[in-house]
């Protein structure tokens, strides 16, 4: 073999082969002391749990001050919350003013001189006093509208009272009250109209106040006539037996009629019967249609 033809071994090719696999060595060592160690992987969970595990062996114990700092900050409001802040807010400057304006005025009070306490004084006197009378004003004004209207109703109840008094009298209401019955029995046919209206005229001034003859109501402006042997008063035909109902005092109307030579003697001699009885309740209820005169007008109108 030909010396020639055999490579020596420090060969130049093969030495730059060595050196750069030295060189990849020597790289490889670096990176590895630069870069972290390589970590398992491991499930999600796990890495949770070891990370607040990490978290809560790295955090230091709280104590409850700064518990309590770190529950009220950052703060959280709501709007409840804020409403109610401001109204309270509201309230305590209301209350600052006023105390602060009582405060001046109580300073001023205790500065101001003594003639200006005096006139203070006297203005706040002619102001009670003012207050006062108008106080009195008003009660006199009280106790007169009170009067005026007592007087009022007592009027009105006198005019209900007038009223009811007049209709009796006028023949437009029923009355009731003690008073007499006369009948008077003509079978002869002998009692004419002036002897029932001589009858009437006596009870009227025995103080009879309603008067009734065979269902008529008498009234003042009642007239009597004959109608052959029968009697019409006011129009109303009446025949025998004349039945009187009258409303008065029982004791003075029947005397009246009994006196001598009076009513019941009269229509006796005409041989008519008479019969007279006295009773606690006598009931007028005929009545008469209110007239409306023609001509007669109030007074007051």
């Amino acid at each position: 073999m030909n010396h020639k033809d055999e490579l020596p071994e420090n060969e130049p090719g093969a030495e730059q082969d060595e050196q750069g696999e030295e060189r990849d060595e020597q790289r490889e060592n670096r990176l590895r002391k630069e870069l972290p160690a390589e970590v398992p992987a491991q499930a999600p969970g796990a890495a949770e749990g070891a990370a607040e595990g990490a978290e809560e062996e790295s955090a230091p114990e709280l104590t409850g001050r700064q518990r309590l700092g770190k529950g009220l900050w950052p703060p959280r409001f709501t709007r409840a919350q804020l409403v109610v802040a401001l109204l309270l807010f509201g309230l305590g400057f209301g209350l600052a003013v006023q105390v602060a304006s009582n405060s001046d005025s109580d300073s001023a009070l205790r500065g101001a001189r003594q003639e200006d306490l005096v006139r203070i004084l006297d203005e706040l006197d002619d102001r009670t006093q003012r207050l006062e009378d108008e106080k009195q004003g008003l009660d006199k004004q009280r106790q007169e509208l009170e009067n005026s209207s007592d007087q009022a109703e007592e009027a009105r109840r006198q005019t209900v009272e007038k009223e009811r008094q007049l209709g009796i009298l006028a023949g437009t209401v029923a009355a009731q009250g003690p008073g007499i019955t006369m009948t008077i029995e003509d079978t002869k046919g002998t009692v004419q109209a002036d002897m029932l209206l001589d009858a009437i005229q006596e009870l009227r001034a025995a103080g009879a106040e309603a008067i009734e003859v065979n269902g008529v109501r008498v009234v003042a402006s009642t007239y009597l006539t004959d109608s052959g042997k029968s009697v019409d008063v006011d129009g109303n035909k009446i025949n025998a037996p004349y039945r009187f109902k009258v409303i008065g005092k029982p004791q003075d109307l029947e005397p009246a009629l009994n006196i001598p030579g009076g009513v019941v003697q009269t229509l006796e001699k005409e041989q008519a019967t008479v019969t007279v009885e006295r009773s606690d309740k006598i009931v007028v209820d005929a009545l008469r249609a209110a007239k409306q005169p023609d001509y007669a007008r109030s007074s007051s109108q």
